[in-house]
């Protein structure tokens, strides 16, 4: 645990004293290996995937899947760049023979048992025949905490709801939680994001504004309290605040029930996984996301796991916090999430508790921010699609290459700031004009 002194209540004051961010040096190995890596996926362009389908066709009737692309890494990936090291030759022949080269799943297609969320083989291949489920998480009242399940999901999204306040929605999809929660109400960017991912879509009851554009978007999709019975619906605890709760796996058997809405194997291309690290980064060894005076997460990478370890605010009094693991209730064990992605996206401010995030028709790109491996590379983020996951790319618009496993991402105002106080030491503070 360590505490941070917030001398300025403001959410753009600076935690650490800010320092000059440094380049590492990069010889030209390092130039080659980025011209092999961008020959490769550009010999097999990224195709965008087209309009939305109601089903995905049954892996064992469609047509063969192409053989994957792959891509040259020189060595397993490691905390920074500085450690990749290219065979002793310039000769390119030698290098592709000496290398290994990983697969890149998703460029083209998925295998039928890999969760094209995660880009990972999964232990049971039905939990791939069916919509995602996607449950909104509390994350205050803090005498909700520890939240319950979030280490099983596929995806979570963190965004700003006011008043210096943030909450979660967790997609899950390749394997289930047998406890999601404490549940509450749903947001406007909730309706994006489920029609993004084609979920279902479990949360406490909402605004009547919200729940209308929320139904409105998803129609039976959208399963607010009021709609679950027990299961897989429970309230556990005194505190109606933080006692709602659910079993994702009985959210899928009750959505199988009820047949309102077809419930099987979707279309959820988009996301590219590969173990190869793009070679231009800098070093990211922690991440801090400030929303407010005392909001705030972090998450430290650990080498012997690979991941980024979570972190959250305790306080400790009104501009003093301490920071604390963030564990699982169901597992008793820290967060640890593959990928840490930031993106900036437009907040609309109707309400103080009412904001709107535009994540629809974003074909352009806009900014984002990746965390893999300890490094941290910068890109692009698009919805050519309005009814298809999110899309990475690279600053060169090449698809971006996310680590096997979760992700967890973090919607960042436009204004909001970034830096590096300390050398792999980065900082965003939340903000919204």
């Amino acid at each position: 645990m360590h505490e941070i002194k917030l001398l300025n209540p403001s959410p753009a004051s600076s935690i650490r004293p800010a320092r000059k961010p440094g380049r590492p040096a990069r010889g030209s190995l390092f130039f080659i290996l980025l011209i092999l890596t961008i020959f490769t996926v550009s010999c097999y362009p990224f195709v965008p995937p087209g309009p939305a389908a109601q089903v995905q066709p049954d892996p064992v009737q469609s047509t063969a899947i192409p053989t994957r692309v792959r891509a040259v890494q020189t060595a397993a990936p490691s905390s920074t760049a500085s450690n990749f090291t290219l065979a002793p030759t310039h000769d390119l022949s030698a290098f592709l023979t000496l290398t290994p080269m990983p697969e890149i799943e998703g460029l083209f297609d998925f295998s039928p048992n890999v969760d094209p969320l995660t880009g990972l083989e999964v232990q049971d291949p039905s939990r791939l025949e069916r919509r995602p489920v996607m449950v909104k998480v509390s994350n205050f009242p803090r005498t909700g905490r520890p939240h319950a399940g979030l280490s099983f999901a596929d995806m979570v999204f963190e965004y700003y709801i006011g008043y210096g306040l943030n909450r979660f929605a967790a997609i899950y999809l390749g394997q289930d939680a047998s406890q999601v929660g404490p549940i509450r109400s749903g947001r406007l960017v909730d309706a994006q994001l489920s029609e993004l991912y084609q979920s279902i879509f479990v949360y406490g009851n909402a605004d009547p504004t919200i729940d209308e554009v929320i139904v409105g978007e998803i129609g039976f999709r959208a399963l607010a309290e009021r709609d679950l019975p027990t299961p897989p619906r429970y309230r556990i605890g005194p505190v109606a605040e933080t006692n709602l709760f659910t079993n994702t796996a009985e959210v899928t058997d009750y959505v199988n029930q009820q047949a309102k809405v077809s419930n099987g194997r979707r279309d959820l291309r988009g996301m590219v996984f590969s173990d190869l690290i793009h070679p231009l980064n800098q070093p990211a060894t922690e991440l801090g996301v400030q929303f407010w005076t005392t909001t705030r997460g972090e998450w430290h990478y650990d080498v012997a796991s690979g991941k980024y370890l979570r972190w959250i605010e305790e306080p400790k009094g009104e501009t003093e916090i301490e920071m604390i693991p963030l564990i699982d209730r169901l597992t008793d064990e820290q967060l640890a999430f593959s990928n840490v992605i930031i993106l900036f996206a437009t907040y609309e401010e109707i309400a103080p508790t009412k904001h709107d995030i535009y994540l629809y028709n974003n074909k352009d790109g806009k900014r984002a921010l990746y965390f893999r491996d300890g490094v941290m590379i910068e890109g692009l983020w698009k919805t050519p699609h309005n009814g298809r996951p999110i899309q990475f790319y690279n600053k060169w618009n090449l698809p971006m290459h996310l680590k096997p496993g979760n992700t967890w991402i973090v919607l960042a105002g436009d204004s909001s700031k970034f830096t590096e106080n300390e050398p792999g030491i980065w900082e965003l503070r939340f903000d919204i004009p």
